[in-house]
């Protein structure tokens, strides 16, 4: 995905032969595209930063104690304003859409993580079936 959005950003502020329809004269809105196109490479490679801790982590290459500094943890990354995506056309929308999907995602998975659920407690029934089967 971050391929797909370099490659698409750099060509469409490059030289599109479209950029004058729609309003891509204006120069507010050629900085807006030029901001949402950061932003996506923004979330993009704070999520690949995080795999990669993730990795090295799993690797045994960062312990522990390590992995709880907060240079390990995903970055904070902005939002895209729902009423600004829409103007953009559909494949940015799409890169927009899914950056912002899959950085949610890894939030997600980085909060569990870091604040694991907590278990339930076990129903008196299951209690005193452990108790029983320790006492025999």
């Amino acid at each position: 995905m971050a391929d797909e959005a370099r490659t698409y950003f750099d060509m469409r502020e490059a030289s599109d032969p479209g950029i004058e329809e729609g309003g891509w004269d204006d120069p507010l809105r050629r900085v807006a595209f030029a901001c949402e196109s950061l932003k996506v490479t923004t979330r993009l490679m704070h999520i690949i930063a995080w795999l990669l801790s993730q990795r090295a982590w799993q690797r045994g290459e960062i312990d522990d104690a390590e992995m709880r500094d907060e240079k390990y943890r995903l970055g904070h990354a902005a939002g895209t304003e729902p009423a600004m995506a829409a103007s953009f056309p559909f494949a940015a929308r799409a890169l927009i859409d899914a950056s912002q999907d899959l950085y949610e995602r890894v939030a997600r998975l980085q909060d569990r993580i870091v604040n694991p659920p907590v278990q339930a407690e076990s129903s008196p029934a299951r209690a005193l079936m452990e108790r029983l089967s320790t006492a025999f």
